[in-house]
């Protein structure tokens, strides 16, 4: 039945032509259509006209929509961009970053479009107090609000800071170092710094960083590879740099850089494209008695194996008492705490300090010690904390930092806010006994935390600058499924409590969205989301998936998700849909599926198998088509994650679940909306385009119940944004889910509402 308010019907939706072209390639042997391969370039005359008349059937599509939604308290365009932004406007502060008297810290007050780079520190006018500055803001810098903060890093003296920042979402950071009494630019831009870290050298007059090679030296599908670690001097022209490490190796390397606070220690890592494998060296700069800070030292130093050709995931560090820390997945899938000597650094020389959890997967270390104004054994390690991740619920234990026992009762475990995540352990880089962490869970926004190991006291240190909006009174539990062989997946369920009875059973179905990611050990953990708490105010259910491929139970469960063993994911994925179905939450006729980028995959996987299990999709820069990814983007980086194309066998993985690849005519499809972004360097927007072409033509559904959509966005690409467009993006991305999934205007689930 038509609401009472329901205007006349509007025309039926149309799909574009879009023209199928009979091509066919012999891949090894194996005979793989692409009728739409003129798709994948968004330049040609034919693929701008065919995005240009998607752009307007979209545009008819929200006219629609935006008409039924006037009326509604919750899901007007007005009342849902109102209350996304009231959810957000507490805003964000991160754990600090110390060095001597001053702090670093990013914030975001409530209607700031970017966070901002503040620093703290004491106030010459009022001694005795503090004052605070920002030292970067990206508005300020580009009031359009397209330029985004990539990263940044303090010198070790906190004098000058390096940071980088990117525009129109293309990820192509440019560097810049900032002299922080006086805010001014002291050095840059240097560019081909996407994805670098900076190692500050004692003193602030040199730096270790990443860059790619100058392009004109590179062919052109590889000019967003070959990068290098070179040394900087800060003042001269990059041109001056010195190229430290890279050379001869694979042209996918990622590379991380370290030095310790004292110049000694110099550590690099590199891993390839996404492979979850990490190669460690270490140099003693003041090895033969040279000065590490001389330019010899620096330029050219005498790099040692650590953990190289080794099919493991490590990360070094030498602690402020001299020892090198290791945190590896080396037999160790849910991963230990090794330590050895940093002169005789090699894996047979590796000691474990904390071993494996069977359950729990480890997340990072801190010890403390007296500090610095201790004197000689204020560096000597007092207690050691652990975090980890139990089914993703992060928890803190305390342990001896000598032997790695946890101490005994109380003594050895941090007491947290709720079931929730924690992130990063902070110490001073002069020692203490303090820890800073922040912690946020589904109706928690991001809080940073002090823990005083002296006493054991734990309070909060900094809150959010914004109001804290009133949240729904929600229930958080975890559903289980057997997968197709036999494992069991575990998902995040989030209801409002007057949903459920008391056993948390659900009162009715409802309209529900399931998300996920699967892949590329990336972890789906507990975390505040105003998108989550507007959908389930407004009586949905928000589930979250830890499925194979992510991180959630350790590499193994990686691995379990990756390469040929892929399909898995999807497995999983269908296997939490039907046990939500079947426990009664919701209906195939209510549920929807929603991700991006690798998640994009996902969902793009989950509507091509399994069209009967959903009523919508979400589908968000995503990758579709998975014979030609490796062309596209930072496609060649991932191959060790899904495979290579020019492998035979591979390509036979690929083609098992290539969503572009499994479309077939006749087919009722779910409605689902494609968002694309053109600034995308990451996952190009080709991959959506082939699909949604692919899927407008094969569909059976009524182009009015079950349309496919392309929103395509300009000045917006892969990562980060302005607070505003993530706020307009979400407000069409539910109202879409809503509209197809029956969510309507009351607080509660309603009707229907009908085309």
């Amino acid at each position: 039945m038509k609401p009472e308010h329901a205007t006349p019907a509007a025309p039926s939706l149309t799909y574009p032509p879009a023209r199928r072209e009979d091509r066919v390639d012999d891949l090894h042997g194996r005979r793989v259509a692409d009728p739409y391969r003129w798709l994948e370039d968004a330049a040609s005359d034919e693929a701008a006209a065919w995005s240009a008349a998607q752009d307007d059937l979209y545009a008819a599509y929200r006219e629609r929509l935006v008409a039924r939604a006037e009326g509604s308290e919750a899901w007007s365009s007005d009342a849902l961009t109102a209350r996304l932004q009231e959810l957000l406007g507490a805003g964000f502060v991160g754990t600090p970053a110390w060095r001597g008297e001053r702090r670093f810290f990013m914030r975001r007050e409530g209607a700031q479009e970017h966070a901002v780079v503040v620093v703290a520190e004491p106030d010459p006018q009022a001694p005795g107090q503090e004052r605070e500055r920002v030292l970067i803001d990206p508005v300020a810098l580009d009031p359009a609000g397209t330029t985004t903060l990539d990263a940044w890093q303090p010198s070790k003296e906190g004098d000058l800071v390096a940071y980088q920042v990117s525009s129109g979402g293309t990820e192509e950071s440019v560097l810049h170092i900032l002299d922080v009494a006086t805010g001014e630019i002291v050095d840059g831009p240097i560019d081909r710094a996407r994805y670098s870290p900076v190692a500050w050298v004692p003193g602030g007059e040199h730096l270790f960083y990443v860059r790619r090679l100058p392009p004109e030296q590179l062919p052109e599908d590889e000019r967003q590879y070959h990068r290098r670690v070179w040394l900087h001097r800060v003042g001269t022209d990059a041109s001056e740099d010195v190229e430290v490490f890279g050379a001869g190796l694979d042209m996918t390397n990622y590379y991380g850089v370290t030095l310790t606070r004292d110049g000694r220690w110099l550590i690099i890592s590199a891993s390839a494209g996404t492979a979850p494998r990490t190669d460690v060296w270490i140099a003693d700069l003041a090895a033969d008695g040279r000065d590490p800070r001389s330019p010899e030292a620096l330029a050219s130093p005498r790099l040692v194996d650590v953990a190289v050709g080794l099919d493991a995931d490590t990360h070094a560090w030498v602690g402020r008492d001299g020892r090198l820390y290791l945190h590896t997945d080396l037999d160790a899938p849910r991963g230990r705490l090794a330590v050895a000597d940093p002169s005789d650094p090699g894996v047979p020389h590796w000691r474990t300090l904390v071993a494996e959890d069977p359950i729990a997967v480890l997340e990072g270390v801190a010890f403390v010690d007296a500090g610095d104004a201790a004197g000689p054994e204020g560096t000597r390690p007092e207690k050691l904390l652990v975090g980890r991740r139990r089914h993703t619920v992060s928890e803190i234990t305390v342990h001896d930092p000598h032997t790695g026992e946890q101490l005994d009762g109380p003594a050895g475990h941090i007491a947290l806010p709720g079931m929730g995540s924690v992130n990063g352990l902070v110490t001073r880089p002069e020692g203490g006994r303090e820890v800073w962490f922040s912690y946020t869970d589904h109706t928690t926004v991001s809080t940073v935390h002090l823990l005083d190991t002296a006493t054991g006291a734990l309070t909060v240190w900094a809150a959010p600058p914004g109001a804290l909006a009133d949240v729904p009174e929600v229930r958080v539990q975890q559903l289980e499924a057997t997968s197709k062989d036999g494992t069991i997946i575990r998902a995040m369920v989030v209801a409002r409590a007057d949903a459920l009875d008391d056993d948390g059973r659900p009162l009715a179905e409802s309209p529900t969205i399931l998300y996920g990611y699967g892949g590329v050990q990336i972890s789906l953990d507990p975390a505040y989301s105003a998108s989550t708490l507007a959908w389930v105010e407004a009586g949905g259910v928000y589930v979250v998936a830890q499925l194979r491929g992510g991180g959630e139970e350790g590499e193994e469960w990686h691995r379990g998700g990756r390469r040929g063993a892929k399909q898995n994911v999807f497995d999983d994925f269908h296997a939490i849909a039907e046990q939500l179905v079947a426990d009664g939450w919701t209906t195939p006729q209510q549920l929807a599926c929603w991700g991006g980028s690798n998640g994009g995959l996902l969902v793009g996987a989950a509507l091509t198998q399994r069209p009967d299990l959903f009523a919508a999709v979400v589908c968000s820069a995503p990758l579709l088509d998975m014979v030609r990814y490796q062309l596209h983007g930072l496609g060649v980086s991932w191959t060790d994650e899904y495979g290579d194309a020019d492998v035979p066998h591979e390509l036979d993985w690929l083609l098992g679940y290539s969503p572009y690849h499994r479309v077939v005519d006749g087919t009722e499809y779910p409605a689902t909306l494609f968002t694309v972004f053109d600034g995308d360097s990451r996952v190009d927007p080709l991959h959506a385009r082939k699909l949604a072409a692919a899927l407008q033509a094969a569909t059976s559904g009524d182009p009015d119940q079950r349309p496919v959509l392309v929103r395509r966005e300009t000045g917006v690409g892969h990562g980060g944004r302005a607070l505003s467009r993530t706020v307009a993006l979400t407000v069409e991305q539910l109202q879409f889910v809503a509209d197809r999934t029956g969510l309507t205007a009351s607080a509660g689930v309603g009707d229907r509402v009908v085309a």
